[in-house]
């Protein structure tokens, strides 16, 4: 590991003689047919945010894959575009939300930019006000959300929106690169790898290999203590949108977030810490697992104004014994369990990070289309219920966020320095998250969707579903 750390430590110096352009950004003018007139982008930032150095095409897709699993990309946001797993019957699904055409990444930036399958940073989530003071002085980053008040995801021009540079691609991996020198006002240079990788693995209990899929970032502070929180930011749909929500279909279990960040109307931090068993009536309670609309209609008002969903940041409560191996504060344990009754397929996640931001795309609302490859295959199996979901609608995704305490740089008396502050002299900033995708297959499943009951006007119609989703815990738990 110490060796991985020097080498990882020696790449900023490739990087300090690079002088920026702005011919990716003038690409992405021509890409919406408009013409700069002085390589300024339009959301007013005074940088390129699709030219930082970076040699690489932004919009190049790069794929790697391993047994059962296929995942793509592009350097722009080094973000994650497609990723490929197989539901219970073999078929392959796009468990990931967003677009066939990366040129669409670009142009959503400017009109919805929703983030879809990206890095965020410097920084993650938002900073009250934005600004922070670290050792006395004042910084202030640029505020980018409810009209201008708050920073969100780093800033006007955040690592979304940065031309990451592929540093190394194998047929199972691929690095991108980053170098921040003082972006958004931060303080300090960054140097940012963030690694993914694909594997399958094989269980006793498993008839099918177990798919999975890697985020790792690196992030080194190298002139100045700054706040370092970077994050993937993708939003998943297991049940492939062959349905148009995930309310009633997916299950999301979240066993050691027994207390989350109070928040308020701005989704700001207020400084308190709840208890998800006592948030309205156990409306944030996700423990024990539960299908994902249970209790959202009760969620009014904690995503936010004006806003009936999930938009809110669990923390992970790792063991309090001493002797236990997960008791460590940034050793890998099971964050998230999530499983779609529809296609079977299962996502067990697991982190080092101190928390998770849970959103259930509570601001979709069917003007963003569903990757035509992923209708394409819905059409072409006849899977769903009858009708091809084309649009995404609200609550049509969830995204799933391993990060720190949000806003934690605001929040000292929580004591979330450690993971959120950096210098030349610490440690690096490494946020590590693993979701294994399985398709479950169950022989009591299998044997109950197959039975028929009764209804009181005496029809007999199908259990499918219900029946389902109250042994699919058991299932998830045999098969792992």
């Amino acid at each position: 590991m110490c060796g991985v750390l020097r080498q990882l430590m020696l790449l900023p110096l490739a990087f300090l003689s690079i002088t920026p352009s702005c011919s990716a950004w003038n690409f992405h003018h021509q890409l919406n047919g408009t013409t700069p007139s002085n390589g300024t982008p339009m959301n007013g930032s005074s940088s390129c945010p699709l030219a930082n150095g970076a040699s690489s095409n932004p919009l190049q897709v790069y794929t790697i894959a391993a047994n059962n699993i296929t995942a793509s990309f592009i350097p722009y946001g080094a973000r994650l575009i497609s990723l490929m797993v197989p539901d219970r019957e073999g078929k392959m699904q796009d468990v990931i939300v967003g677009y066939d055409d990366p040129q669409d990444y670009v142009k959503d930036t400017l009109t919805n930019h929703t983030y879809f399958g990206c890095i965020v940073g410097r920084y993650a989530n938002r900073i009250r006000n934005g600004t922070f003071v670290l050792d006395g002085t004042t910084y202030n980053t640029p505020k980018n959300e409810l009209n201008k008040t708050q920073t969100l995801h780093g800033g006007s021009v955040g690592y979304d929106q940065r031309n990451w540079t592929v540093t190394a691609l194998s047929d199972n991996s691929i690095t991108f690169t980053l170098f921040d020198s003082g972006y958004e006002h931060f303080p300090g240079d960054v140097i940012n790898h963030v690694t993914f990788s694909v594997n399958s693995s094989y269980g006793l209990k498993r008839p099918n290999p177990q798919a999975e899929f890697t985020a790792r970032t690196i992030s080194l502070s190298l002139t100045k203590k700054t706040p370092i929180m970077l994050s993937p930011h993708i939003y998943w749909n297991l049940n492939a949108f062959k349905n148009e929500t995930v309310l009633e279909d997916t299950l999301l279990q979240l066993p050691l977030s027994r207390r989350y960040v109070e928040v308020d109307s701005r989704l700001i931090p207020t400084g308190n810490i709840g208890n998800v068993s006592s948030s309205l009536n156990g409306t944030l309670d996700f423990t024990k697992g539960k299908l994902i609309g249970k209790d959202i209609k009760s969620a009014d008002g904690i995503c936010g104004a004006n806003c009936t969903g999930y938009d809110n940041c669990f923390i992970i409560d790792r063991p309090n014994n001493a002797s236990d191996w997960t008791s460590s504060p940034q050793t890998m344990v099971p964050a998230v369990n999530m499983s779609s009754v529809t296609t079977g397929i299962n996502m067990l996640v697991t982190t080092n990070q101190q928390a998770i931001q849970i959103y259930s795309c509570n601001g979709q609302n069917g003007t963003i289309p569903v990757k035509s490859s992923q209708v394409a295959r819905n059409k072409a199996s006849g899977d769903g219920n009858g009708t091809v979901v084309d649009k995404i609608e609200q609550y049509g995704c969830l995204v799933i966020e391993t990060e720190g305490w949000i806003d934690g740089i605001n929040n000292p008396d929580w004591g979330q320095d450690p993971f959120q502050i950096y210098s030349p002299e610490s440690g690096p900033a490494i946020n590590w998250a693993t979701k294994g995708l399985l398709q479950y297959w169950c022989r009591l499943i299998e044997a109950i969707k197959a039975t028929r009951a009764v209804t009181k006007e005496g029809k007999v119609v199908p259990h499918k579903n219900n029946i389902c989703k109250l042994f699919l815990v058991f299932c998830i738990k045999y098969y792992f």
